[in-house]
This record gives structure tokens, sequence and C-alpha cells, in this order.
């Protein structure tokens, strides 16, 4: 049986709907996954028995209070049951070392859960900053990152520097424990990070979801995801 990843929608509040676009699922497909969307109510990390991976997605800006900060002027939209359940789950997949990607903002939930935290927006961190909300299609690469070569993502993508999309302005401000920076924009900014030990975290501020089509690297992200789900079948018997 194909490998379960439970994938987090994002909270339509005002249409009283969770969500999620099909790239995502569609990238687990490819990859040779099964996905199962995971709405925001608690009795999802039920579900924690039977995954064998889960992906963050991406969406809105996540509470301040999670990283231990009152909301600035620079926050935008925030889901208070998606932050909830979100953050909990991620805590529990660190503990239980699930292998687990996070995905711009979920990449953020990820190092909010592990005890990192955020500009709550990037003009608080970096005083001369790239656009990292283009206005260009969600496919299109519009500025470049560089890999640290001795990582795991280095391996995954054999190549010193990486053009990748952007869509976020909260970025990193503090790593979690048990996670490493392991790629950079040209302003500083963290655009990847992983697992500093021998679990598979992965996290992107960019979005291969909508990549992949057209260049196989981005690919790699979810069928890395999906071989560490298989190598934990393996370890637990």
């Amino acid at each position: 049986m194909r490998p379960l990843i439970g994938i987090t929608c994002a909270e339509d509040e005002l249409n009283n709907r969770s969500c999620l676009a099909r790239p995502y699922y569609n990238a687990v497909v490819k990859a040779g996954g099964l996905p199962v969307l995971l709405a925001s109510v608690p009795e999802t990390e039920e579900l924690l028995d039977v995954l064998d991976g889960l992906i963050f997605s991406g969406g809105g800006d996540v509470d301040p209070h999670y990283f231990g900060e009152e909301p600035l002027p620079g926050t935008g939209e925030i889901s208070p049951l998606r932050d909830a359940v979100e953050i909990r789950l991620a805590q529990l997949s660190l503990a239980e070392k699930i292998p687990s990607l996070g995905i711009c903002r979920g990449a953020q939930v990820l190092n909010i859960a592990a005890g990192g935290a955020l500009h709550q927006d990037i003009s608080m961190g970096f005083e001369k900053h790239l656009k990292h909300v283009q206005q260009a299609p969600r496919w299109c690469a519009t500025h470049n990152i560089a890999i640290l070569e001795e990582s795991n993502f280095f391996s995954l993508i054999t190549e010193k520097y990486l053009r990748v999309n952007s869509f976020h302005h909260q970025v990193i401000s503090k790593m979690g424990e048990g996670l490493k920076a392991c790629a950079w924009s040209s302003d500083g900014v963290i655009e990847v990070f992983e697992s500093t030990g021998d679990n598979f975290i992965l996290g992107v501020q960019f979005h291969p979801e909508t990549m992949w089509h057209r260049d196989r690297r981005f690919l790699k992200i979810f069928e890395a995801l999906i071989l560490n789900t298989r190598r934990q079948r393996v370890k637990k018997g």
C-alpha cells in the first residue's frame, strides 16, 4: 500500500469550509504516496497512528502568541483553529519522529513547534530585502537560494543554487531545537531547514508543489518524504 500522507488544510472562515489546493495532493500521488486531507479539528491527532507522513501546507500568518510575542501591525490574517491544531500536530510529529514536510507557512509551523520564532514581517528583521511576495504565476521562479553543501537538502538537489518562487512576508528569526538552516536567499532569509538528527524533517519557504510540473528537482522534495516514510515503516517492522 502507498504511504499515507496527511496534508493540513486551510480554514476558510468566511465560507465555513476547509480547503486545499490540488497541487499539494497531486504532488504526493506523483511521488508515490496517498494523500489524506486533514481538517482543523483536535481529533485529527488520532490519525497519527495510521499516517506514515505529514505535510504542513501553506496559508496565512501564524498567531505570534505561539512564539511568545504580541501581534504587531505587520501581522496579517490568522486562523485560530488551524494554528492550534497544526502546532499540536507538529509537536507530536517531532516527538514521534514522523517524517514531515513543511511548505511556506507549514515550515514556519514546524519551526515554532520546535521552539523557534518568526519575524512577524520581513521588514522587522531585514532592512533591505528581496521581493518575497511575487507578482508572477505560482510556477515561476523569481529569486535564487544558496544551498549549504553539507546538508541533506544539497544531496537531494545536487546543486549549489536553486531558483524558487516566493509568497510570504513572515520569515524565520530563530531556528527551533533540533533543526538547522541549510539554504538562504541573497538577503539572508532562511529558505530551507532540516533536522539535525536521523528523523526526516524538511521545511521550505517556497512552494515546490506548484513548480514540479516544469522542474523535476522540486518533485524530489516529495519523493524524499515518501522514501523516508517507507524507511520508517521498515524500522517499525
